[in-house]
């Protein structure tokens, strides 16, 4: 007879989440990388099946009765990290009008008011313009400090991470809008620096707004004064939007297309070693050793017979000799990973 395998247990994720494993002391090691649909990652494996009674008859004891347990299977602890996957990044200071441009340039429904702070989760959508579509996340907004985390920091930046290209956003009302691009640029490259190689294109918004309408002149011969060609636009009433658009099209058509993702690793069960260590503290026998405690764990040892099954075994593989060696005496003790039994000699 043979038992069932254990079913799978399958956890649906986002395309875009990123896989750690945590170890012990804390730290974090990347397991995998999700970012196709469809994708899967083994990320621990089940125990080992265990023997049926017939994997114990002998010539002597031809209808056995006992069997072995499954043994436990591996234990991990993940963190899974989201990261948008997008082709344009929107950013700006808090209340710079990123989700007014979002929702004008698509189907996407950002939440919307006059306070900052008003996004505090990236929003997607598809930007269709007719020969092409692109889509485009915005990037709730980021303040000095961002890249330590003060704030909503880390939550932020990581989304940009996927971006191809971001559209810099300025808001024209603000005393100087110069001074916001450049503390938030200094937050990209701090939180990574391949940040500052990714191409902007900078529009400057709200100038529906009379103020804001006034000063395009100087900001303009400001921005070209650094070598950026600004778009000037309204993102509520849609003045300007379409050249913005048609330039990040363009400049996307230009970027290299990224490398397929990368095969994920095949996590795969390794044989249990066979070598085993003695080792004795206060009157405790302990016995290390992959093969020998999974075996310990899977036997019925509350039976008679799977404790004469479980020492015949042990002795057979060296491991009684090693425990007389060490001087072991009756009542003492034997440890095996979790299993203890106790030694009658």
């Amino acid at each position: 007879m043979y038992g069932r395998r254990g079913k799978d247990l399958i956890i649906r994720v986002p395309v875009g989440t990123e896989v750690r494993r945590k170890q012990e002391n804390g730290d974090l090691s990347v397991i995998g990388d999700l970012t196709e649909a469809g994708q899967t990652l083994a990320i621990a494996h089940g125990g080992l099946g265990g023997w049926g009674n017939a994997h114990f008859a002998t010539s002597t004891n031809q209808a056995p009765r006992i069997a072995q347990r499954g043994q436990k299977g591996e234990e991990v602890r993940l963190v899974l990290d989201l990261k948008l996957l997008s082709d344009v990044g929107i950013l700006g200071v808090p209340n710079a009008g990123k989700s007014t441009l979002l929702a004008a340039i698509s189907a996407a429904h950002p939440k919307i008011a006059s306070y900052p702070f008003t996004t505090v989760e990236p929003v997607l959508g598809v930007v269709d313009m007719g020969y092409t579509t692109f889509v485009v996340a915005e990037i709730p907004g980021l303040i000095e400090g961002a890249h330590v985390g003060v704030g909503l920091g880390h939550d932020f930046l990581r989304h940009a991470e996927r971006a191809r290209m971001f559209v810099h956003l300025l808001d024209g009302t603000r005393p100087d809008p110069l001074q916001d691009m450049d503390v938030i640029n200094r937050e990209l490259a701090q939180f990574r620096e391949d940040f500052a190689a990714k191409p902007q294109v900078v529009a400057v918004n709200k100038i529906d707004v009379p103020d804001a309408a006034r000063r395009t002149a100087e900001l303009r011969e400001l921005l070209t004064a650094r070598h950026i060609e600004p778009f000037f636009i309204s993102a509520a009433t849609g003045e300007g939007v379409r050249p913005l658009l048609e330039r990040v099209a363009q400049e996307l058509s230009t970027l290299v297309e990224e490398e397929p993702s990368p095969t994920l690793p095949v996590v795969k069960p390794r044989p249990l070693r066979a070598r085993f260590t003695v080792s004795v503290s206060n009157d405790v026998y302990r016995v290390s050793g992959e093969r020998l405690e999974a075996f310990a764990e899977m036997m019925p040892l509350d039976q008679e017979e799977g404790q004469a099954e479980f020492w015949r075994r042990l002795t057979r593989w060296g491991v009684v000799a090693a425990l007389k060696r060490a001087g072991i005496q009756p009542g003492a003790k034997v440890c095996l990973g979790r299993t203890e039994v106790e030694w009658e000699g």
